[in-house]
């Protein structure tokens, strides 16, 4: 489960980057050129020289982990730990004994190098949306102190520190999204089920408004449970696997101890790639995790 071997030192980190790195053939990361020959080495890493552009590389150039003050061993512990076992970058600070503002920088600067996913449904698909508390973290010059966001129940608003996250489960393709959003409304729907294989698409909803617009809609068949109204399943109707995502994401978010909303789309796109490895043995998890970032 977690691939000890691979950690145990920056020599075995550095290996593992330069075979995932260039698995499908050396070249240089500048001029893309595959005339480059071995010159000498650089710390635990092996340097080389690309014929054609004439500048020197290793396996880290161009990539988040070069310059880095912390060893590549302790920077793929850190991923790899943070996403397989959601742990705070306060305990990764502890563990590792290293600077947590660089640790937080690092670890910030992977989860934006996350793409965003690409939404492509076969339906049919549920939809639903949660609230998540996300303030202002952290105290700015010239600001006002951290806000956490509002302690009210129910929906919210990105303006008053409770941002929409959109749930979406394609039955047929199998594959779950995590989508924060600035608003929950009609268009942010119609966005989000935009890119569709079936020209009418069937959509699972509960009884929220900014679904209404797609009963009348011929490119949706909009099937709703009123939960307020005490619908929750009729045969195949029903957000139920949306709403147990959702909470699977609520709780990914839980340790960071009120993540800032500037800063909410990077760590979903991480619970994203979570979700992703989950299966994985250790060896497999981390090389998809430094491939994904490379």
């Amino acid at each position: 489960m977690f691939p000890v071997e691979l950690l145990n030192s920056e020599a075995s980190a550095a290996n593992l980057l330069e075979q995932v790195r260039w698995r499908d053939g050396l070249y240089c990361p500048r001029c893309r050129s595959e005339s480059v020959i071995k010159h000498g080495s650089y710390r635990q890493y092996q340097r080389y020289l690309c014929k054609d552009c004439d500048r020197t590389f290793n396996p880290k150039t161009g990539t988040i982990f070069a310059h880095a003050k912390i060893g590549l061993d302790k920077l793929f512990f850190a991923f790899y730990t943070l996403l397989r076992f959601n742990t705070s970058i306060r305990q990764l600070d502890a563990e590792l004994d290293v600077s947590y503002r660089s640790l937080r920088r690092r670890v910030e600067q992977f989860a934006r190098t996350l793409d965003a996913p690409a939404i492509d449904l076969v339906g049919p698909v549920e939809i639903d949306e949660v609230y998540v508390t996300a303030g202002l973290k952290g105290r700015e010059r010239d600001r006002e102190s951290r806000s956490r966001g509002l302690s009210k129940r129910g929906r919210g608003s990105y303006a008053e520190d409770k941002p929409p996250v959109f749930t979406l489960v394609d039955r047929g393709s199998d594959q779950r999204y995590v989508v924060p959003a600035k608003s929950a409304d009609e268009s942010t729907v119609r966005l989000l089920l935009g890119d569709r294989e079936e020209e009418s698409l069937t959509v699972y909803t509960d009884g929220f408004r900014a679904y209404d617009p797609l009963e009348d809609d011929e490119n949706f068949q909009r099937e709703a449970v009123i939960h307020g109204e005490g619908e929750y399943v009729d045969e195949d109707t029903h957000v139920n696997t949306c709403e147990s995502h959702a909470s699977l994401a609520r709780r990914w978010l839980s340790p960071h101890r009120g993540v800032s909303k500037d800063k909410l789309t990077p760590y979903l796109r991480a619970f994203q790639l979570r979700r992703r490895i989950f299966r994985k043995p250790g060896r497999e998890a981390l090389k998809e995790i430094v491939r994904t970032v490379l």
